[in-house]
């Protein structure tokens, strides 16, 4: 099972969201984001994963028509399981600082 911890501006982001906003970046996390890095196989479509143009090594996932989250790969918690740190939560205006 991948693990995973929060950056400081990704909590303080996180609690701006709305309680819907937040159930549905949870649903693209526990649905599709985590069965992928739990099997290793290529992210659903649907997730819109690239990697961030200016911040090499951070990736961008799409919850929503205008839902973006950041992240990159940490070190391992676990051994043979992935590390992911959520960076930013938000609009496309999270990619001014990702």
């Amino acid at each position: 099972m991948p693990t995973f911890e929060t950056t400081t501006r990704f909590a303080a982001d996180l609690d701006r969201l709305t309680p819907a906003q937040r159930q549905r970046f949870r649903r693209a996390v526990l649905e599709a984001f985590v069965p992928d890095l739990r099997i290793g196989r290529r992210f659903h479509p649907g997730l819109r994963i690239k990697g961030v143009r200016s911040a090499p090594g951070i990736y961008e996932l799409t919850w929503a028509p205008d839902g973006r989250a950041t992240w990159c790969y940490g070190r391992a918690r676990i051994t043979g399981d992935r590390h992911i740190v959520w960076r930013r939560i938000g609009t496309h205006d999270i990619f001014a600082r990702p």
